[in-house]
């Protein structure tokens, strides 16, 4: 028999937790953009201060987690943003998934296929018009399994 998972908001005594899923989500990237250790700990810190800030402020963030024995075993940010409506963006609202992560001891029990809908629930709730989001390799199969196809515009970045 499975049990159902867990799944709910997070909350402000979820942000130490939350912090450190974040930093595993940016070891297993790889590479010195995502290296946590080349920043030194100050964007931890800010983390706790946004992530604070976005539980107890912010409407338009949405973060679930699935709670583990001692501590968090996984979580996943949404936000929605207001963009300009276009023949492709009938109102402009668009949801991005802001790294989903499982604790490695947790991995492989559905948590993140939880989370992932629970948040495209809310971004329908919200009528966000388009999800968009950065996989893994590893993360790839269960996002196109939802749904996700490539997106359509090639994506460039700078770094400031």
């Amino acid at each position: 028999m499975t049990h159902p998972i867990d799944v709910r908001p997070a909350l402000p005594e979820d942000v130490a937790e939350l912090v450190r899923l974040r930093a595993l989500l940016f070891e297993t990237l790889g590479g010195d953009f995502f290296n946590p250790e080349s920043a030194g700990d100050d964007w931890r810190s800010a983390l706790a201060t946004v992530l604070k800030e976005k539980l107890t402020q912010d409407d338009n963030t949405r973060i679930l987690v699935v709670p583990g024995h001692d501590g968090l075993a996984a979580c996943g940010i949404g936000t929605i943003e207001q963009w300009f409506p276009g023949p492709h963006s009938r109102n402009g609202r668009i949801g991005h998934v802001i790294g989903v992560v499982t604790d490695p001891a947790y991995r492989r029990r559905g948590y993140s296929r939880a989370i992932m809908r629970g948040l495209l629930d809310w971004f329908a709730e919200r009528d966000a018009v388009r999800v968009d989001l950065y996989a893994s390799h590893q993360a790839e199969p269960l996002y196109r399994d939802l749904g996700f196809t490539d997106h359509p515009d090639p994506a460039l970045c700078l770094r400031l």
